[in-house]
């Protein structure tokens, strides 16, 4: 057959070999054509092209139907050994057993969850997964696509904006709306909020805001056009319960993110916004690439479970396309 690497510079065709089997086990074109569901004619073609590959007669006719020569059953014997078990992987169901896998999984948490659902995730993971291994790193939604699409990242749970079709995505919340979707976090002992809160009331408050851009501007800024007085400017949510605590400053969160802050902090309150505001639903996103890809699978759909049971809700269907508003 020649030098390995000149058959890969002449471009065999593996279904040639698919051919050449079922022929040597019919022992006749006419049959291996009716097996293949193709005409007779077109096996014969595929044995001409095999031959001239490999440089020598495979098959003679013999009666009826055709008998291997030697170099056709040399060939038969290498590619059973090869060609079936390559057919066997490729038409096997794939294998996953989480208890056994070891595989290291790579997600993005955006700002805030990580301490709302990152302990019970991995928990969870733990108990299913033992063996596999986790790296948490941060996203927003202006790093998601890079992240996703470079590979930094398996999959992320972040709000976005619009994504290329390469990325799929699937809501793990509605969207926050209404004036109980986000709320005024405050310490009752140097905070002094009326029940139900006004827009007086909290405008007159000195606030604190997360702005990933490094400015004084937020998600009610953007949606009122009015704004706050603001004493300080942080860049992750991951301060705002340290900042509020012992302070008459208040900050204006996601209301899951204020249920777990309070519950840490006894002396942390929260109101309801006196205003509709509109932020952006909570998505699981991860590369097509890697859609397949079993232990990723795994691990996504406990995250959306985990999400689901921190809302009371199961987990909704996948959602491949669409939409959300940022929010800061």
């Amino acid at each position: 057959m020649g030098n390995i690497n000149d058959g890969y510079g002449r471009d065999l065709d593996l279904n040639l070999l698919r051919v050449f089997m079922v022929v040597a086990e019919e022992g006749s074109l006419t049959r291996a054509a009716s097996r293949l569901y193709v005409t007779q004619p077109a096996v014969s073609a595929s044995m001409r092209r095999l031959a001239t590959f490999v440089g020598a007669e495979l098959i003679t006719r013999q009666g009826r139907g055709v008998a291997l020569t030697a170099r056709g059953a040399e060939l038969l014997t290498a590619a059973r050994a090869h060609l079936e078990p390559l057919i066997a992987a490729a038409t096997a169901a794939p294998r996953f057993d989480p208890k056994l896998s070891t595989a290291t999984i790579r997600f993005g948490l955006a700002d805030g969850l990580e301490s709302v659902i990152l302990p019970r995730l991995i928990a969870q993971l733990r108990a299913e997964a033992p063996r596999m291994q986790f790296i948490v790193l941060p996203v927003q939604f202006r790093t998601v696509e890079e992240s996703l699409l470079s590979s930094k990242i398996d999959f992320a749970v972040t709000v976005a904006d619009e994504l290329p079709k390469s990325i799929l995505r699937q809501p793990l919340t509605a969207h926050p709306s209404g004036p109980k979707a986000f709320v005024c976090l405050y310490d009752a002992r140097f905070a002094k909020l009326p029940r139900p809160l006004t827009e007086r009331a909290y405008f007159a408050q000195e606030h604190i805001v997360v702005s990933y851009a490094g400015d004084t501007r937020g998600i009610v800024e953007d949606a009122l056009g009015k704004a706050r007085t603001v004493r300080v400017s942080v860049h992750s949510f991951g301060y705002i319960a340290d900042l509020v605590e012992g302070s008459p400053l208040v900050a204006t969160v996601p209301s899951l993110l204020a249920g777990h802050l309070i519950r840490a902090r006894p002396h942390l309150r929260a109101v309801p916004v006196p205003f509709s505001l509109e932020g952006a639903r909570l998505e699981l996103l991860w590369s097509r690439a890697t859609d397949d890809d079993p232990a990723g699978r795994f691990v996504r759909d406990v995250v959306a479970n985990v999400v689901g049971s921190l809302e009371g809700k199961s987990a909704k269907p996948l959602a491949r396309s669409g939409a959300v508003r940022r929010t800061r």
